[in-house]
């Protein structure tokens, strides 16, 4: 059997072309553009302080190491010259609207991970383009000629293999794992390619002689779930090429979040001003989805960046801001520590959501969150 006959066997009426389209840059590439002077330059989107983390790094400012979520500190001490911007989410996401409208030209078939990235399902596309790699190609022309800007495509018969695709020709660039190229796009990559495996598994996994796809390959599934559990069930698919998981477009967000970091360490009973002002946001956010959320959730991180959150569910759900609000104020009468403790960090989230329409687009909050969390309060 040749190799395009097994890789035909192995996709067979399930294999699909999926497009892993990653914008580059996306935060920092949205200031150059909308800024000429920043262009070329190592910007940082960032707020500057002690306790912020990056949100975005350009690729000037990478070659020095700059990462996101990186100490700005670290990154103000690695490249001396950069330009810290604050970030802006509703530029950010305007820009991403309209990378979605361009996406929607092509197919329905949309599921975005974040406002910078988004699998698609081209099996079938809007406009009878002969190849996948054809209709990724003119998905970021398109990008380019009426937005400014650049994303990274990968193209390949599953999610899997298409995330990480994206990733081989960054910036701007796009890379094809045809079927039968899938066992020798996959034997000789890192274990760490693979989506999920982060330096904990990763370390796991070089104490029992794993450090590439290949390793995984060569091990029997039994001898993978003795290891790594019903997780070395995936392991022993992903390094086959294997993933049924189908692109899923209108995914409800299942929680809606805020957080932020205070300037200073602050007691608990300190905190409401801030906690007010995350409420309404995510109130805001929330009233944008169509759904009643029946779960109020408290976040806090200690000075000692112990994290613990307390939830509730009330009989009733909150119909209003106030009530929201009261809900999470009351939830830190739960939180048993002293009160001379100091806290970092407080948040605020919706979750356990009731439908009362049809979902609309996913929303973002939780993307901001990330970045809010680095920002001085207020």
């Amino acid at each position: 059997m040749t190799e395009i006959e097994e890789a035909g066997q192995r996709f067979g009426a399930l294999a699909r072309k999926i497009v892993h389209v990653d914008m580059d840059a996306f935060y920092a590439s949205v200031e150059q553009r909308d800024d000429p002077g920043l262009r070329g330059r190592p910007v940082v989107v960032a707020w500057k302080g002690k306790r912020s983390v990056v949100c975005a790094a350009s690729y000037e400012a990478r070659r020095f190491g700059v990462r996101s979520a990186m100490p700005a500190v670290t990154a103000e001490r690695l490249c001396p010259e950069a330009i810290f911007v604050p970030p802006d989410f509703t530029r950010y996401k305007a820009a991403s609207q309209g990378v979605r409208e361009i996406f929607q030209r092509h197919t329905d078939l949309i599921e975005p991970l974040s406002l910078d990235e988004a699998y698609l399902d081209v099996t079938e596309n809007k406009l009878g383009l002969p190849t996948a790699t054809r209709v990724a190609k003119r998905i970021r022309e398109q990008i380019w000629e009426e937005l400014h800007l650049t994303a990274s495509a990968g193209v390949a018969p599953n999610k899997f293999l298409a995330k990480i695709a994206s990733d081989w020709r960054k910036p701007n660039g796009q890379f094809v794992v045809q079927p039968h190229e899938v066992q020798a796009f996959l034997m000789p990559l890192p274990v760490g390619r693979i989506p999920g495996v982060g330096k904990v598994t990763e370390s796991r996994m070089a104490q029992v002689g794993i450090k590439t796809v290949g390793d995984i390959h060569a091990m029997e599934m039994p001898a993978l779930e003795g290891h790594f559990g019903r997780y070395g069930r995936r392991l022993y698919e992903l390094a086959r090429g294997i993933d049924h998981s189908p692109v899923v477009s209108n995914r409800s967000s299942k929680s809606i979040s805020a957080e932020d970091t205070f300037e200073a360490d602050l007691p608990l009973a300190e905190t409401e001003p801030l906690l007010r002002k995350l409420a309404e946001k995510v109130w805001t956010a929330s009233r944008q989805n169509a759904r009643m959320a029946r779960t109020v959730v408290l976040k806090l991180k200690t000075k000692e960046f112990y994290t613990l959150t307390r939830s509730l569910t009330p009989p009733l759900m909150p119909t209003s801001v106030e009530e929201f609000t009261a809900v999470a104020l009351a939830l830190r009468e739960r939180v048993e520590l002293k009160p001379e403790q100091l806290f970092r960090l407080v948040g605020v989230g919706l979750s356990n959501f009731q439908a009362e329409a049809e979902p609309k687009s996913p929303l973002f909050l939780e993307d901001t969150a990330q970045c809010v969390d680095s920002g001085a309060a207020g």
